[in-house]
């Protein structure tokens, strides 16, 4: 099975600080590397179109880079961007074999409404979300969609162990790590209001006449 999505690449000769220029004139620098090629290939993209197809491409898609005319089967490895804008700067590509099994990770996706959640107003508290494979590139998965309406209770979960992954993918993940799980609501606090402390005025004792007098003269 060839993958789908073909990305277009010419090979790059300028490195280092003039790279910016690049950018500048709408291009993507990208590099694609992986045992299968003598050593790392820099390449070009174009920015407008590949930013918008990687935007859709997850660590665990497989693509098609075409350098020139010439096809890699590749996996995204490393998108860097701009910290302020978040525009791409630089796209890492592996190289793979279509007959050799790789390791990866892909993604948890939560599917449905637990009913624990929706009758009984617990709270859907959600663990792993990526799991590690194994297998080949053709069988690789794009997501891996856990059913989570089996949580009726308040203290159902879901452990890694508890997916069914699909044919010919082997879990390499910690079957015991939680992927999903409902815990009760949150009992409504209720604060006491502490008693007003009314700073008790000092009691006024009326003086006589010759108490008064005594005072004024002093």
């Amino acid at each position: 099975m060839k993958p789908e999505i073909v990305i277009q690449a010419t090979r790059r000769t300028i490195k280092g600080k003039q790279v910016k220029a690049l950018r500048r004139e709408g291009k993507l620098p990208a590099i694609i590397y992986g045992k299968h090629l003598a050593e790392p290939i820099p390449l070009l993209l174009d920015m407008h179109n590949s930013s918008h197809s990687l935007a859709k491409i997850g660590s665990s898609d497989l693509i098609t880079l075409d350098v020139d005319g010439e096809q890699y089967p590749s996996l995204v490895r490393e998108k860097q961007r701009d910290f302020i804008y978040g525009n791409l700067l630089h796209v890492d590509f592996q190289s793979i074999s279509m007959d050799e099994k790789l390791r990866t990770t892909v993604r948890i996706e939560l599917i449905g409404e637990p009913p624990a959640v929706k009758e009984l107003s617990g709270i859907l508290v959600t663990g792993e979300g990526k799991l590690e494979i194994e297998c080949l590139p053709a069988d690789l998965p794009s997501v891996i969609q856990v059913d989570v309406s089996r949580l009726e209770k308040i203290g159902d979960m879901i452990a890694v162990r508890d997916i069914i992954m699909p044919e010919n993918v082997t879990l390499l993940s910690d079957l015991d790590e939680l992927v999903a799980h409902v815990t009760a609501p949150m009992a409504e606090e209720v604060v006491e209001e502490a008693p007003v402390e009314v700073e008790a005025e000092p009691e006024v004792i009326e003086k006589g006449k010759g108490e008064e007098e005594e005072e004024e003269k002093k």
